[in-house]
């Protein structure tokens, strides 16, 4: 089970069986904000065995890469492990014209009880090939090492709580970082040398930053998502508890740099302790 390490998770006081109606609503309404914002939205529907309950939130398994590359992670809670669905895969070859040159299984690190739970665990700057990590049960040295030297990426790692100095779980909670922008809750960053690496790093990038509060945080403000349409103009994805957590100078930057699409996932949120962004494994494969 994931609730131990995530603070964020069981907020709802619904049935199971009422939030799994409600978080298909929420599912449904933010697949059509991102197709009218011309995204190319891909949904791959859960199978009914094994029983996958956050199977909502693929960017924990799996990450796709512009070289061709897929990567498959060591997940902590072992009911999460068989999300992992080699069918996915082969679908984005043979259905939707995507160029799989390899699958790196980073998996293996599991037995060593090591994990890293892909793009929640870590934040990609995929321009300059950063990965920002927020250390936790379920972001380790052992295996980010592994994925750092095989994909050829630089680590930015660093310790952060949430308001009561509990571990934050996943670091897409902290931060977002876009092509041009970055958003994080750096006052969350326990370490001053830290604060001031993760900081620096953002501003040799280029980018311009946008502070969020705990309250924004606990907002799921951290939790967005820059992507590209089928136009090649920026979009940012995120929830609509998220939007309005933000102030009007942040919402001022955000949209100068893209257009917003947001959705409201309330109860997503509450039950399952994710927002858009986990709900989103982007795919950056080549095509054929």
């Amino acid at each position: 089970m994931t609730a131990g390490s995530n603070v964020f998770q069981g907020r709802s006081t619904a049935t199971p069986e009422e939030q799994q109606e409600a978080a298909i609503l929420e599912f449904d309404a933010l697949v059509d904000a991102l197709r009218s914002a011309r995204i190319n939205v891909i949904v791959e529907n859960d199978t009914p065995d094994p029983h996958t309950p956050d199977s909502i939130f693929p960017n924990n398994w799996v990450s796709f890469h512009a070289d061709g590359r897929v990567v498959l992670y060591p997940m902590e809670a072992a009911n999460r492990r068989t999300e992992r669905r080699a069918d996915i895969i082969d679908r984005l070859a043979s259905e939707h014209g995507f160029q799989i040159t390899d699958v790196l299984d980073l998996s293996e690190h599991e037995a060593a009880e090591h994990f890293l739970e892909g793009t929640g665990s870590m934040v990609l700057d995929r321009s300059n090939r950063i990965a920002y990590a927020c250390l936790s049960t379920r972001t380790q040295l052992d295996p980010l090492g592994d994925f750092a030297q095989r994909m050829d990426y630089d680590v930015v790692s660093f310790d952060a709580v949430d308001r009561t100095g509990i571990p934050i779980y996943h670091t897409n909670v902290v931060m977002h970082v876009g092509e041009a922008v970055a958003v994080i809750c750096d006052a969350a960053i326990t370490r001053d040398e830290q604060r001031a690496a993760v900081l620096a790093r953002l501003r040799d990038t280029g980018h311009d930053i946008v502070h969020l509060s705990y309250d924004q945080l606990d907002a799921f403000a951290g939790n967005m998502l820059e992507l590209r349409n089928t136009e090649g103009d920026r979009v940012l994805a995120m929830s609509t508890r998220a939007w309005e957590s933000l102030d009007a100078g942040q919402r001022s930057t955000l949209q100068a740099n893209a257009r917003i699409v947001r959705s409201p996932i309330d109860n997503i949120e509450n039950s399952a302790g994710g927002s858009v962004r986990c709900m989103l494994a982007e795919v950056h494969l080549p095509h054929s």
